[in-house]
């Protein structure tokens, strides 16, 4: 009979936690066991840039966005490519370099990549580099997060950033 009520309590305690931590619930919702009865997780995305599989993205619409990207590098001395907006930023990354610009008092345009996803594609293929942000300065690709931070941190970065004559 103890043992019994033990379970029973285990059982309410156990009902308790999960509607008191929804994360919890969610993980056992996701488990499920295969055949040999090892544990499998399934990922279930609530936003496309942490799908498996990438969304095909139109060429004609591609390369007008490329198009674009080049023509706003060029027209614009200091542009960055970030998650979120200065006033915001929706990554660690971005945020560290808005950080960093922001010591030198540096003017610039920012894109959210988050925005539209041909932005966030587009620019990853003109600069070769898979992450984001992305800085460019006088129409070059500087780097991203970790370059821009190293080139901060050795006193580079302010001769990239000075207005050239």
């Amino acid at each position: 009979m103890q043992r019994l009520v033990l379970r029973h309590a285990t059982r309410s305690l156990a009902r308790a936690h999960l509607s008191t931590a929804p994360w919890t619930a969610t993980a056992a919702a996701l488990r499920s066991q295969t055949n040999n009865g090892a544990m499998q997780f399934r990922s279930f995305a609530s936003h496309s840039d942490f799908s498996a599989t990438p969304t095909k993205l139109n060429e004609d619409e591609m390369e007008a966005a490329i198009k674009e990207i080049k023509e706003d590098i060029a027209a614009n001395r200091i542009v960055l490519f970030m998650k979120g907006e200065p006033r915001a930023p929706q990554c660690g990354f971005s945020a560290r370099v808005i950080q960093i610009l922001s010591e030198y008092g540096t003017k610039y345009i920012a894109y959210n990549v988050l925005a539209d996803p041909m932005i966030r594609a587009g620019v990853k293929k003109i600069s070769n580099w898979p992450t984001i942000p992305q800085l460019y300065v006088d129409g070059e690709f500087v780097g991203g997060c970790d370059i821009i931070t190293e080139l901060h941190q050795n006193g580079e970065l302010k001769d990239v950033l000075a207005e050239k004559k």
